[in-house]
Order: structure tokens, then sequence, then C-alpha cells
């Protein structure tokens, strides 16, 4: 970028190699990014949604159909499309589901305020509209929203009754998943309700529901149908040594954040051996150390020891001896469920230790799950703790499995907490775009278009459920307005018998709270890339883009621990 004064000497402000676009162009550069990613997302939508293979840099192949799980994977070098990527993360974030509708609606949103640019609207104009119309939008959702009884789940009459109003929030949920066959279906509606249930606390007038206390565990072999509740923890551990008991009743568990070796000095260090006699005075002083650690577990009255460090071969057999269970390498994640669950504490150093930090649980025991071993620890001080351990004959198959379970979670927790639902297959967003239709009309000049397109936006949500399921959007749109104009009922698009249904009547409700966090933050970042117009690119250097990426991958492990 240089501009000539006015004795024709160059000024140069950007560095050599910068890329700009300005005005226009910059704009349309955009939306045209922002709707080539919505059309990415757009068939995965809905019920009958299909699905993406997506192969990252290393090989690794991911089949989903879950929107944050594609923008998460999918290698994206646009900054707009980046910044829809980043809104849709934010919503995963906060209700954890609706990512999908997210990029649909704000692509929308950008491919209708396109055609209003080419009408000499000024994007300032578009934006307003499109604010004024989600205030309105947002008001109409308060409005037409139900309230979900959540009855009191301190009884079981109570906890029955909740479960049973939970259950069809998450059938339109998990509708639209890759495992939705209905035998599956029912399993993980049942697992995930009552997950969630035994996870909620009492928080003043209103419930909460920890989600820090489901622990979601995966194991490959059997199917789906072979997974389970289990109302405690479970670790993906084995039992260190074959000395040890593998089952204990009335466990007292040591919560240990330091290892039971003897750790190397962290300085570089020589010694000097002359004789056999002082290696074995060596050895024994080692040996001698560690039976002190296992000496000072015992006397606490611990049978149990989970470890997030490492338990040497020699404290190994000094604890087997002493008939204690222990498990080592714990990740850290579990080590704090357990701590909630036993009501233990996580002790650094062993000489620390005493009988108040030790956790307490009915049963510690090894399994055989599959292939492998895992320890289970039931019965814990702690009533709401749960796992669930999925199970699945394919490893990509329990990893959409697990990417299904939590964003049903999410659906449970906010209904839970929020209260409100409204009902699905597209029926409020159809109320939602007659309301703001008849709203654009009061709102007048040039805005009343851009409201006009929001009612578009919202609508086409609907439009896309339509097609995916591979009917006639046109003939089928028509129909839901005349319906609603002539009853106000709450008719959806019912996609697996292909015709339209009161959707009251088939019980497909959704949380208000994913609703309204799409539609906020759909138009957020809408509005967001309608007001840029100047894009400056600073040439990459090929060193920072392999950083960058190695950084992303290093992030991403983090996250997993």
């Amino acid at each position: 970028m240089s501009n000539v004064a006015a004795y024709g000497i160059p000024v140069l402000i950007l560095k050599e190699g910068t890329q700009r676009t300005v005005g226009r162009q910059a704009l349309r550069s955009n939306i045209l990014a922002a709707r080539a990613l919505g059309e990415v997302l757009k068939t995965s939508l809905g019920p009958r949604g299909l699905d993406k293979m997506l192969v990252d840099s290393f090989g690794d192949v991911t089949v989903t159909n879950d929107g944050a799980t594609i923008v998460k994977e999918m290698e994206i070098q646009h900054p707009a499309a980046k910044l829809l990527v980043e809104t849709a993360k934010a919503v995963d974030a906060e209700v954890g589901d609706g990512t999908t509708s997210v990029v649909v609606l704000a692509s929308s949103l950008l491919e209708k305020a396109e055609r209003l640019l080419d009408q000499n609207i000024h994007p300032t104009i578009i934006i307003e509209g499109y604010k004024k119309a989600l205030d309105q939008a947002l008001r109409i959702l308060d409005e037409i929203s139900i309230k979900i009884p959540v009855y009191g789940l301190e009884t079981p009459e109570g906890f029955a009754k909740s479960k049973e109003e939970l259950k069809k929030v998450l059938n339109s949920i998990l509708a639209s998943k890759y495992i939705a066959t209905p035998d599956v279906m029912d399993k993980l509606i049942d697992m995930t309700v009552e997950a969630a249930l035994i996870a909620t606390e009492r928080r003043g007038e209103r419930y909460e529901v920890v989600l820090d206390n489901v622990k979601i565990e995966k194991k490959k072999g059997g199917s789906l149908l072979d997974s389970r509740l289990i109302r405690g923890v479970v670790l993906d551990k084995e039992v260190v040594h074959p000395g040890m008991p593998r089952r204990v009743s009335n466990a007292k568990i040591a919560l240990l954040d330091a290892p039971l070796e003897i750790e190397k000095p962290e300085i570089s260090a020589k010694i000097n051996i002359t004789s056999p006699e002082q290696i074995k005075a060596f050895l024994d002083e080692e040996a001698r150390m560690l039976k002190d650690m296992v000496e000072k577990i015992a006397a606490v009255g611990a049978n149990v020891v989970i470890c997030q460090k490492g338990i040497d071969d020699v404290a190994q057999h000094f604890l087997a001896k002493k008939g204690i269970l222990a498990v080592r390498r714990v990740k850290r994640s579990d080590m704090e469920k357990l701590e909630r669950a036993t009501g233990g504490r996580i002790v650094s150093n062993i000489e620390d230790l005493t009988e108040k930090d030790l956790g307490y649980a009915e049963l510690v025991e090894e399994r055989k799950v599959g292939e492998d071993k895992m320890v289970f620890v039931e019965g814990t001080k702690n009533p709401r703790s749960v796992s669930i351990l999925l199970r699945a004959g394919l490893e990509r198959l329990v990893d959409e499995a697990e990417r299904s379970l939590r964003d049903s979670m999410s659906a449970v927790a906010d209904a839970i907490r929020d209260g409100r639902v409204v009902y699905g297959g597209g029926a409020s967003e159809i109320k939602l775009a007659m309301y703001l239709r008849d709203y654009a009309t009061k709102v007048g000049g040039k805005e009343s278009l851009a409201v006009e397109a929001f009612a578009n936006a919202v609508e086409g949500l609907v439009i896309t459920l339509i097609e995916n399921a591979g009917l006639d959007p046109l003939d089928y749109i028509m129909k839901l307005r005349a319906r609603h104009k002539e009853t106000g009922d709450w008719f959806g698009i019912d996609v697996f018998r292909g015709e339209i249904a009161d959707m009251k009547k088939l019980g497909v409700i959704e949380p208000v709270s994913i609703k309204v966090n799409a539609i906020k933050a759909g138009t957020e970042a809408a509005a967001l890339i309608l007001r840029i117009d100047d894009l400056i690119a600073a040439a990459k250097s090929k060193g920072a883009e392999e950083k960058g990426k190695k950084e992303e991958k290093k992030e991403e492990k983090e996250e997993e621990k």
C-alpha cells in the first residue's frame, strides 16, 4: 500500500507482500467465504442431515454431523470464515448444541444482505434492521415458549415425572445424530436423562446440572446397547500388581498427587561406589524409603491408593503385601472427579496424609470390559457422581456416540436450568418468520427490507430441514405457512414420515436457550462481517504458519486431557 505525494515520492505504509482488499470487493469476498462455510454445514442440519468425513493433515479421519466438530476439524484459512468458526465454538461452549444452526443462519443472513447491497442499501442500514429483528425475535421466543415442569427431584415420584418430561427434549436432539436408531436412541435418552438428574443440585429456587459430576468413558467393543450408567466413577486403568486384591468393599481411598517412587535429583549427580556392600546399602535404603511411604499410607487406614504419578515396582510389592489396591497414572481431571465423588482430598505430599483426607466408596473393583480392564469406584460418598460407559464395535462410532451424548447432556442441562422450551420440527421458526414479517410493515423505510430478509433467513432453516429430508421445499413451506395462518398451532415438518404434523402432539420440543443463543450469535456474526469494508492481510511467513499449526494441535491435545 503506497501513496504518491505531490512531488511523486511514494510513501510506503504496509510491509511488502501485504494484500489489501477495499470496499464492496472486501465485503463480497467475506460474504462469499461465510456462505461457502454455510453450504458445507447445510446438508448436516436436522434428523435427515448427512455426515462429513474429515481428514486432517496427519491423516486422522473423523466421520460426524456434529457442527462443532466439523468446524473444529476443518483447517479454515479465510479470516471471515474463521469468525464464523469462533462463533460456533462459543455457542458450543455456552449451550453445547445449535452450532450448525448458527453457521447456517449467519451464512443465510449474509446471502440476503448481499441482495440488499445490490439494491444500493448501505451495510449500516442492513445491520440496524437485523438488530431490530433480533430484539423482536428474542421477545417473540420469550412469549411463545412453554414452561417445562421439573418436579421435586428429592422424591422418587418427582424424579420419575421429571425424567419423562425431559426425555421429550432429547428426542429432537438425538434424532439428528448418526447413531439414531430407535433402540439405541431409547437407551441413550434413558441414560442421559438419568445421569443429568442424578448430577442435578438445588441452588436456591432452581435446579442446576453440575456437568463435572458426569464422566463419560469410552471403550471399543460390543454394541451401543451394551453402554451403561454407573453410579460412581470409572477409570480406564487397571490394578498395578497381580498380588493386589481386585475387589475392595468399604474402600478408604487415598488420592495422591505424589509419586510412590524415589525421584531422580534435579541436578546431575555422580556417586562413586567402591564395593558391592555400598550398592546393597544404596538399594536397601531405597527400599526402606518406599516401605516407609507404604507404612504411612497403611497407618492412616487406606485400603485403596489412586495415584496421579508413578508407583515403583518395590512400592507395588509392599502395597500388595498390605492388601492395598493401587492404580497409577490417573488423569488430573479424573482425580478431581474422584475428589468430588468420594469426599477425599488430593494430597501432594505423603507425609501430610491423614485419615481425614481419605475418600470413601462402598466398592472399588477391577472388571474386564471388552479386551481391557477398568476400575469401577461405586457407591461413593457424593451420590451426585455418575459415569456413563459407552461401548460400540467401531472406534469412530464410540467417538460419535460421545459427541451426541455431550450435546444431549447440555440440552437437558439447559432445559433444567432455564425450564423453557419451544416445539421443534421448524414450528417455532415458521412462527418467528410470520411475526417478523408483520413487524417489518411497522418498521417502514429501508430497514423493513432488512427485517424481511431476517425473517426469510430464519425460515431458511426450515427450508434446509425440508431439503435434507429429500422433500420439495417450496411445496412444504407454503403448506406450513398456510397451516400456521389458519390454526396458529405448532405445525412443523415430520421428516421421518415426510408430512406436516402438529409438533405439540408428537412431543418434539427443544430448549429455548439453544434457539436464543443460535439466533443471537448468528446475527452478531453476520453484523460483524457486514461492518468490514477493508481487508488488510500481512504476508505470513512459512515458519509462522507451521508454528501456528503445531500450537493448535498442542492446544487440542491439552483440551482433551
